[in-house]
């Protein structure tokens, strides 16, 4: 197992590809009018967690666009019929999603 400075948890990911990527993810989310936010999500949470170690483990993201999409529809519109009282939930929804999605690869 490979020890960043002799540390068990850390992140690898450098500076200029975390801003490579939400780049990426931010002219995705405007060239499509907010429609494949679920797409850029995915591309900026996996790169994250695909750098991530964790004790010696390094996480995977596995989640899709595709899986996360279709939340995104129900979650949108469960907020419209509740008159945007479910918004409070959205986040906490996506967090859970995220974890759903997220395991370690050793």
């Amino acid at each position: 197992m490979e020890m960043k400075h002799g540390r068990s948890s850390f992140f690898d990911g450098s500076l200029l590809s975390y801003i490579g990527w939400n780049i990426l993810g931010l002219v995705l989310t405007i060239c499509t009018f907010g429609i494949c936010y679920p797409w850029a999500l995915c591309l900026v949470y996996g790169w994250k967690i695909n750098h991530t170690v964790i004790d010696g483990h390094r996480m995977k993201f596995k989640g899709s666009a595709i899986g996360l999409f279709g939340n995104w529809i129900k979650w949108f519109l469960l907020s419209i019929i509740t008159v945007g009282i479910y918004l409070f939930w959205v986040g906490i929804k996506l967090e859970d999603w995220k974890a759903k999605n997220t395991n370690f690869i050793n």
